[in-house]
């Protein structure tokens, strides 16, 4: 099936041509004619399927077939929820390369910048905009942003909307929201608390699962390295220079191990730049496009931070440590082999991370497998430690101390 076959305009098929798309991926084959029978969706896919695109495409046909409805001017008619501001620019980079042939405007919301460029741009009148759940709270109640005419919804990454306690803030728009909207609910991972969710939520959703419940992309080779903790560092770099790894994202547990690990690499020779949610946006931005430019090897991130990251062609992911939610493994990993192309994930375990990559594999329903790397065996002698999650934690693992980090709007 080509995207000719999906009931498309002509600008939008000429700016899918531009971009050198010509046959739809499996979600977007699914979920196109569903949304253009302004049905509402709950789509369970994985990262790199072409998600974005999936709905990004049907809400600007149906705004296209229906631009003279319910405005003199332009007004809010599509509102997109992201968890992060990464993602939130990625959403909005996707609004705008399909939509560049027809008349709608858009903007992006997110906190960590300043809000008066923010009210300029709406005042100006937006067709769609793409928000983080806080800000767009923080517009609204200063009455710079009307959703008074919205007809989509769009809740994209559902599922770490829920993980990073914005059900409330959801709660919150939906109350501004019209009662009469189509709404599409996004996620990476299918859950309970996401059919929950979406029962209270959608009206008559369609289902759409390209992949199967909480599993990683086929395209993904994926390996453990056992190693001492204490090795770690020695054994990621002997990866990257034996390898010749030209670009590869590596995730820690927290910011203070993501700012360590990176000034380790730069004194190991590998250019590195870490980014988290206590970096500027405008440096995040920066870390994140010279890193796309091939400037620097190896981008160190925290499971936040590195939402929204999309390479198309990202070789390699290492989790340098295991996540304490073990769902976040399977977006982790979801930066690599994206768009049909392979990817590789290694991840470097301890015996203190046995738990958390039993849960991983519990949820995966696989094992994944173990080489230990010549010269690094992990010492039999080492016994297993709680792992500190710091101030960068999100949720405890049952071999971690509590955090005292708090939910912030992101």
């Amino acid at each position: 099936m080509s995207f000719k076959n999906l009931g498309l305009c002509d600008q939008l098929l000429r700016a899918i041509k531009e971009q050198g798309y010509d046959t739809p991926t499996p979600v977007q084959e699914q979920a196109i004619p569903v949304i253009l029978k302004k049905r509402d969706i709950l789509a369970g896919a994985q990262t790199g399927t072409g998600k974005t695109a999936g709905f990004t495409l049907p809400m600007l046909q149906l705004l296209h077939e229906h631009k003279e409805d319910k405005r003199a001017r332009h007004q809010v008619r599509a509102l997109i929820l992201t968890p992060t501001r990464e993602l939130a620019s990625q959403v909005q980079e996707s609004v705008t390369v399909y939509g560049k042939f027809l008349p709608f405007k858009s903007c992006v919301i997110f906190g960590g910048v300043k809000i008066n460029p923010q009210i300029t741009a709406l005042r100006k009148g937006m067709d769609i905009v793409v928000a983080t759940p806080g800000r767009l709270l923080d517009h609204i109640s200063q009455k710079t942003i009307d959703l008074s005419k919205v007809d989509f919804l769009i809740l994209d990454e559902a599922d770490r909307m829920l993980d990073m306690g914005f059900i409330n803030d959801i709660k919150k728009v939906l109350q501004i929201l019209p009662k009469q909207k189509q709404t599409l609910l996004f996620s990476a991972t299918y859950s309970k608390d996401i059919k929950k969710l979406s029962d209270s939520l959608l009206n008559s959703p369609v289902l759409v699962e390209v992949a199967k419940e909480n599993q990683s992309a086929e395209q993904i080779k994926q390996i453990v390295h056992p190693v001492d903790k204490i090795r770690k560092r020695e054994l990621l770099t002997k990866l990257i220079n034996d390898g010749d790894w030209k670009q590869v994202l590596v995730f820690t547990r927290t910011k203070h191990g993501a700012n360590r690990l990176s000034g380790q690499l730069d004194s190991d020779g590998i250019s590195s730049v870490a980014i988290h949610g206590n970096k500027s946006q405008n440096a995040r931005t920066k870390a994140l496009a010279d890193f796309k430019a091939g400037k620097i090897r190896v981008l160190v991130a925290t499971d936040i931070a590195a939402r929204g990251i999309d390479i198309d062609q990202l070789p390699h992911v290492v989790n340098y440590e295991l996540p304490n939610v073990p769902e976040d493994y399977v977006h982790r990993i979801g930066r690599t082999g994206r768009a049909g192309n392979k990817g590789e994930a290694m991840s470097l375990v301890c015996i203190d991370e046995n738990e958390f990559l039993a849960s991983i594999e519990k949820l995966m329903q696989k094992d994944i497998h173990k080489f230990v790397i010549k010269g690094f065996a992990p010492d039999p002698s080492i016994k297993a430690e709680a792992i500190s999650m710091g101030g960068g934690g999100r949720g405890r693992g049952r071999n971690s101390k509590p955090s005292n980090s708090s939910r912030r709007r992101r």
